[in-house]
């Protein structure tokens, strides 16, 4: 096992004045047996950091180390790195145990070893009952597994995970989570999780980097990013659905925004902000009131059994004043 260190990483494409910035000065320190979580929408560079610690692309700029080793001009295979990828990247014609063994084989490591090795990893991942099937003969829970348990075997100072649940069905996604945070207790191998889903990030992460059009926005533990986000962008990212940022509501000053997540506004009998409802949607235990605030959209969160109100209704929507947050209007940061 190893610590990751992500010193003023830049990544761009091309030279000159035609190049393309993507990456723009990350700096990370992640602790020997943490697991991080890397994520972030679309295209914005979360799979590219990761790629550049595995040394599948070239840094431009800053320095990489795991453990005490600088890694900027290792090959992948001289970092001690085990990555799983998203399409599980399994060897068809080969059986579970032989692609479990494959890259040891190629090590030339010795037979007992390799079958005590995979033996292992079957045991944890619950896979010992198919070490003879075939990758089509697999679930594609299973076959996500096999992946995981190939990067078992290499016993890695670091395992690198690139979005490994996005094939997977939402019931399947929640079960390999589950697993994933079971291998990593067990084994407690440094790991970097990239992923563009918000609650895999939020149930996985012991820390977690949110990016943002290449730029790390926020590195802190799930509770702190969810509870004191550093940027408008952080606040409407995380959390499903997203915080309320409001520029017109009372309390608002000129050049600030108002941050208020929907499960911190109680619905009063009076005061407050007057609001005008637009639409109620249920979502079984809970509800989630859609209402208008000085023509601002403003989103309430209800529990099951308290009492709901009517699309064309105005109510009284009172925030608890210790969950607001302040940002600047102009950069998004928090204030």
């Amino acid at each position: 096992m190893a610590s990751i260190s992500l010193k003023n990483i830049v990544k761009r494409y091309g030279t000159g004045k035609a190049a393309v910035p993507v990456i723009h000065g990350v700096n990370a320190e992640v602790k020997d047996g943490e697991f991080i979580v890397i994520v972030g929408p679309s295209g914005c560079g979360k799979s590219t950091l990761l790629r550049m610690v595995a040394g599948l692309e070239e840094i431009t700029d800053g320095t990489i180390s795991i453990g005490a080793r600088v890694v900027n001009n290792l090959e992948p295979a001289q970092r001690d790195i085990a990555m799983v990828f998203q399409n599980y990247a399994l060897y068809p014609h080969m059986s579970v145990f032989d692609n479990m063994a494959y890259g040891l084989k190629i090590a030339k490591a010795p037979k007992d070893e390799i079958k005590a090795r995979v033996d292992k990893a079957a045991q944890i991942l619950e896979l010992g009952h198919l070490l003879e099937r075939k990758p089509r003969q697999l679930s594609g829970g299973q076959r996500q597994r096999v992946a995981m348990g190939r990067a078992i075997v290499r016993q890695p100072q670091v395992f690198l995970f690139d979005e490994p649940l996005s094939n997977l069905d939402a019931k399947l996604r929640a079960q390999t989570r589950i697993e994933i945070q079971k291998l990593h207790r067990e084994l407690g191998i440094t790991s970097l999780f990239v992923t563009h889903d918000q609650v895999e990030a939020m149930t996985l992460a012991q820390r977690m980097i949110v990016m943002n059009a290449g730029n790390m926005e926020q590195f802190g533990t799930p509770e702190e990013v969810y509870h004191t986000p550093a940027s408008t962008f952080v606040a409407s990212f995380i959390g499903s659905p997203p915080m309320n940022l409001l520029q017109h509501a009372p309390g608002c000053t000129p050049g600030t925004l108002l941050g208020v997540r929907p499960e911190h506004l109680d619905i009063t009998p009076e005061g407050g902000w007057a609001a005008q409802v637009e639409t109620v949607e249920l979502l079984g235990a809970e509800r989630l009131v859609y209402c208008r605030v000085g023509g601002e959209q403003l989103i309430v969160r209800i529990e099951e059994g308290t009492h709901s109100p009517q699309p064309g209704d105005t109510i009284h929507v009172t925030p608890r004043a210790h969950r607001l947050h302040t940002f600047d209007a102009a950069t998004g940061k928090r204030l």
